[in-house]
Parts: structure tokens; sequence; C-alpha cells
């Protein structure tokens, strides 16, 4: 039965850092010394449609920081943008020996903007584990919306009860199982680990 199960996983938080929360935005604010309140503000205003592909980096960064003259670069902003991208513990390499036992097919959901998804994928080797990255940049959805979970088992050619969202948000592990889909809220690897092996799934 586990050989059937087709697994969606998050990102950030789960396998790596988040590519660009809260968390590194203050570090750019304090960093290059941004106003904080104007910079979130900005952020918030232009975040779906950089997340959804819709605004290239170039363009958010202009909208968000270089709207008025800096004493730094685009260029030194987004070598910061990038550098907020680590792997998280050591679920990504887990992940990675499940994937090596061809016995399930892995993919991605997960929101992130065009260039900082892109950027992960080469700089951990994420090609090498899943079969298709399904990230908001791509879709023009962002998670929690509804669509974007069945629009997911669509693409991928999977039954509802064969899929398996793994997600570290709250609120997107909700709406999964709101739709009768399964899903897992990742606390650690260990955790993880425990909640598949209940599926049946093992590395």
């Amino acid at each position: 039965m586990s050989e059937a199960f087709t697994l969606f996983f998050d990102i950030g938080g789960v396998l790596l850092t988040n590519a660009w929360d809260e968390a590194a935005r203050d570090r750019a604010v304090e960093v290059f010394g941004l106003d904080s309140r104007d910079f979130h503000t900005r952020h918030g205003m232009v975040k779906t449609a950089f997340e959804t592909g819709r605004l290239s980096l170039d363009s958010y960064i202009e909208k968000t920081v270089f709207h008025t003259r800096r004493s730094f670069s685009p260029d030194d902003f987004k070598a910061l943008m990038f550098a907020q991208s680590r792997v998280l513990g050591e679920t990504l390499e887990w992940v990675r020996s499940l994937a090596a036992t061809g016995r399930f097919r892995l993919f991605t959901l997960n929101n992130e903007s065009r260039e900082l998804h892109e950027y992960r994928v080469r700089t951990f080797g994420l090609c090498s584990i899943f079969k298709a990255f399904l990230a908001s940049c791509y879709l023009g959805q962002v998670k929690p919306d509804e669509d974007l979970y069945r629009n997911a088992l669509g693409i991928a050619g999977c039954d509802a009860r064969e899929g398996i969202f793994i997600d570290d948000r709250p609120v997107n592990v909700e709406t999964a199982l709101k739709l009768d889909l399964r899903a897992i809220r990742f606390q650690d690897l260990e955790q993880l680990r425990a909640a598949l092996v209940d599926f049946g799934i093992k590395a």
C-alpha cells in the first residue's frame, strides 16, 4: 500500500530555512538600515504578486527598497536575500534517502518567488529528489488556497487518497485536512518519520 503514496513537501520550514520570511526581512532592515515600517508595508503590498511569479525579483526590490537612492546596490540586497537559505536540520538528507529508494513519488508544494525558489533548487540539489516543483511562482496560486491542493493532485496524477501533504504551517495543514486529504504538520525529523511510518513509509 505504501508504494502508492505520493508525498508533497513544503520546502521552507521543513527542508530549508524560509526563503524570505519576516525574520529574514528584519535582518535586511538591520544590515541596510531600512525604515522597518516602510519596508514591511511595501513588502505586504507586493508579496502575493512576488510569490505567484507576477513580479520579478528586480521589480520586487525596486518597489520595496530602491524607490529611493541607497548607499548599497541591488546586487548587495539580492546577495543578502539568497544568503538566508540554509539547510534546516537533517530532514533534507533523510528525504533524499527516501527518494533514493525509488518507492515513492516526491513533489514540492511551496510558496516561493521564482528567483529565490530556483536558487534554492540549484544550490541544494533538489532536482535529484523531486519529480517536479509545484511552486506558487509557477502555478499562480499560494497556500492555503484550496484549489492549489486540488491542482497539485491533478498535476501529479495522484488520487486524493494516495497523497500526503507535509507542511510546517498549521493553516496549510488545516486546509488539506478540510479537503479530506492526508496531511502531516512538520515539527522535526523524528516526528515526521514516526508519522510516515504510520502510513507504511520509511527510507
